[in-house]
């Protein structure tokens, strides 16, 4: 079975001054239904300078010891509100980049990447617990959890699918095997083949 590298989010526990690492379980579960074995990557290799390895040194040799066949940018947490999660990201996608691993950015994935390529996000409204039928290449139906979308396609990019007021809720690179879905394709009570399938066309 194939290993691909899955960011997480970061949960602050202010009862106990903690701040831990999570990863929805049904993600894990839609991973393993396409044939591939999660490895979570961990957002405590971010230090300052004085404080040890460098953000390339540590989590180079993390991900060079796994050696995964592909990167899964997850969603959770609006992008700015952690640091940390934010730099790990930005690292793995110029480790994919430079290594040409295949990525999928989930949600705030996809917004990640827009960013990492020089897009800006912009608010939306009505994307929250509700569904939209795509429109584009991808022409499904599927659910919406953000309250932040891209504002333009980013360079290097196209679009793959909008939704029905216009929002770009699909994008594929013009040369790396990366693409970004603004769904969660892990919250469908039956995980979709067509989710399915793309995510193993993406991933070959």
């Amino acid at each position: 079975m194939k290993v691909v590298a899955v960011s997480q989010r970061v949960d602050f526990l202010l009862d106990r001054n903690e701040s831990r690492d999570s990863l929805d379980q049904r993600l894990i579960k839609f991973l393993l239904k396409a044939g591939y074995l999660a490895i979570p990557v961990p957002n405590s290799f971010i230090r300052d300078s004085n404080e040890g390895p460098s953000i390339n040194d540590a989590l180079g040799d993390w991900i060079e010891n796994i050696n995964p066949h592909g990167v899964i940018l997850s969603g959770g947490n609006d992008i700015g509100s952690c640091r940390d999660r934010d730099l790990t990201e930005m690292q793995l996608l110029e480790y994919a980049k430079k290594t040409s691993l295949p990525v999928l950015g989930i949600c705030r994935g996809m917004q990640m990447m827009g960013l990492w390529a020089g897009t800006e996000l912009l608010r939306v409204e009505g994307h929250v617990h509700s569904r939209h039928a795509l429109t584009g290449v991808i022409n499904w139906n599927v659910n919406s959890y953000h309250n932040f979308a891209l504002s333009t396609c980013p360079p290097d990019f196209v679009e793959l699918a909008r939704s029905e007021d216009g929002v770009i809720e699909a994008i594929c690179h013009h040369e790396l095997q990366w693409e970004g879905w603004m769904w969660h394709p892990e919250r469908e009570l039956v995980f979709l083949s067509q989710n399915i399938d793309r995510l193993r066309d993406l991933f070959r």
